[in-house]
């Protein structure tokens, strides 16, 4: 199951530690602060392909991966595609479900029941978010526990709570595996998160906290959610709003990790991806910190593969852990 103590990935945590290149940001801030979550994506995905082959030979069994996308957003439809691509990269199965925008709720509980019962497939993903009219909740509670690599469904989020072994939600899980090789030890720190959304700050909060964290939560009702951040030993930000957050709500030699990104328009007509954090003016306060790009948003995919080999070997030898 999804913890971090099995399997190790020695490799990706030795990336991330000796970044090689990959990861952008401000040269005033130093190289030695940037946690290169590039680097580290690359190193965990080859080393789940290395665990995949090792897999099949010893069971015969192929992980399988369905992801589901109901109409025809772009930008979803790019992302869809990229991540079928690492996994066949991973040497895992890919299976692709590109839905129209006028499929009706009941045909898409309809598919998700058909993944379940599919023993080739380990892992099912619906892209959110989905058309008006579908209820998110109803369908992400309709994938089988077991096979929910996303993390997101009541049974998984109930066994995160509980402190139990299961499917993390993707960023979470890479925002932990980056904290981990950049701090080592959390226990008995001081954590805040700003942000308390389902898919990435409360599972962030209860992470944290399953590793004996101390863990604060800011959230839009916040008194003052900058004085709060001051506190942190480790700064978690995920909240959609580009540069939020500023020198003055990071305390010395803070671990930040930046979980937002933007594209914002440029004085050339072009674009760039930007965080939640104004990094130029944190990352000279700041002890450690992810760069946007280059950070948090390559372990999203890489933890998906991880969790879907997790998956493939629960089926295999805990079949019944839920």
């Amino acid at each position: 199951m999804s913890d971090f103590s099995s399997p190790e990935f020695p490799h990706a945590r030795k990336a991330a530690e000796h970044p090689e290149g990959g990861a952008s940001g401000s040269a005033a801030a130093g190289r030695e602060k940037l946690i290169d979550g590039k680097a580290f994506a690359t190193a965990l995905t080859r080393e789940t392909a290395e665990q995949v082959r090792a897999f099949h030979a010893e069971h015969g069994v192929t992980p399988g991966l369905a992801v589901v996308l109901v109409g025809n957003d772009p930008a979803s439809e790019v992302y869809v595609r990229n991540k079928a691509l690492q996994t066949h990269r991973a040497g895992m199965r890919s299976f692709m479900h590109m839905l129209p925008e006028t499929t009706s709720e009941a045909a898409l509980l309809t598919l998700v029941d058909r993944l379940n019962r599919d023993p080739e497939i380990h892992g099912i993903l619906v892209q959110l978010p989905l058309p008006a009219g579908v209820d998110a909740r109803r369908v992400t509670n309709a994938i089988a526990p077991e096979k929910d690599v996303d993390g997101l469904g009541e049974v998984n989020a109930g066994r995160l709570a509980l402190g139990l072994p299961g499917l993390v939600p993707c960023t979470p899980l890479g925002c932990m595996m980056l904290l981990k090789s950049a701090v080592g030890k959390l226990r008995g720190l001081n954590a805040v998160v700003v942000g308390a959304s389902n898919l990435v700050g409360k599972p962030m909060a209860l992470l944290l906290l399953n590793e004996g964290c101390t863990v604060s939560v800011a959230h839009i009702d916040t008194v003052d959610p900058q004085a709060l951040a001051r506190t942190a030993d480790i700064l978690v930000v995920a909240t959609g709003h580009r540069a939020l957050v500023t020198k003055d709500w990071v305390k010395p030699g803070a671990t930040v990790i930046d979980v937002g990104i933007t594209r914002i328009p440029t004085d050339s007509g072009k674009t760039k991806l930007v965080g939640d954090v104004a990094f130029d003016e944190v990352a000279p306060v700041a002890g450690r910190i992810t760069p946007v790009p280059g950070g948090v948003g390559p372990m999203t995919i890489a933890c998906l593969l991880r969790n879907t080999l997790t998956a493939a070997k629960m089926s295999v030898a805990s079949p019944d852990v839920f």
